[in-house]
């Protein structure tokens, strides 16, 4: 039989994480309505109708904050796509599956992807630098890496650095999103496509040379 006190604290840990996703989805609200810079911790607890004070003891400042944002967006992008991707029987397929499921979250989550780009264009180190630089992409590169090995070791892509084409892709998919943002007109899926075989086509293995006659 469970304890008054482990009940007691099963709960109070189920109300603090449902009060974080709460004001997580708040500041994200914020973010996407009224910009990066404009979104102060009171006008997000405004949002979130709570006071100022719960962010403050949930969180410890505006940036802290933004990490977890940032953190808990990206999760959902991975749990989105990442069924996609496993539904495929070949790297080729998977990849393509990658570009255009994270083309598909952006269409129908726009706000959350609007919150991405302002923290990353306006969110700021102690020194000046932005927050969200090269540093903080590592954990974007090394499942594209682990894809690119899984196709050379079956054949189906090239000999490359694998390093560089994930660079190269996650690159790419950012100048998706800032050209799309600019250019809401552009059909976002149709350049989704265009891109995954652009990046195809660049790593397939090339075919096997004929026999001699």
């Amino acid at each position: 039989m469970r304890s008054k006190n482990e009940t007691s604290g099963q709960k109070r840990s189920f109300i603090e994480k449902a009060r974080r996703a709460q004001i997580i989805t708040a500041a994200v609200d914020t973010i996407a309505e009224v910009g990066y810079p404009n979104a102060s911790l009171a006008r997000i607890a405004d949002t979130a109708g709570i006071s100022k004070g719960v962010i403050s003891y949930h969180f410890a400042g505006k940036d802290e904050l933004m990490d977890q944002v940032v953190t808990d967006i990206y999760t959902e992008i991975g749990e989105s796509v990442l069924p996609r991707i496993m539904e495929q029987q070949n790297a080729a397929d998977m990849l393509r599956a990658h570009v255009r499921g994270v083309a598909g979250y952006a269409l129908t989550h726009p706000g959350r992807m609007a919150t991405l780009t302002q923290i990353f264009t306006h969110a700021r180190k102690a020194d000046g630098t932005p927050r969200y630089g090269a540093a903080e992409t590592e954990a974007l590169y090394e499942p594209l890496e682990n894809l690119y090995r899984a196709g050379q070791d079956s054949g189906e892509f090239r000999d490359f650095d694998v390093r560089v084409m994930a660079v190269t892709q996650q690159a790419a998919l950012d100048a998706m999103f800032s050209y799309c943002s600019l250019h809401p007109d552009h059909d976002l899926m149709a350049y989704a496509h265009e891109l995954s075989e652009l990046l195809v086509r660049a790593i397939r293995a090339d075919p096997p040379s004929p026999a001699p006659m």
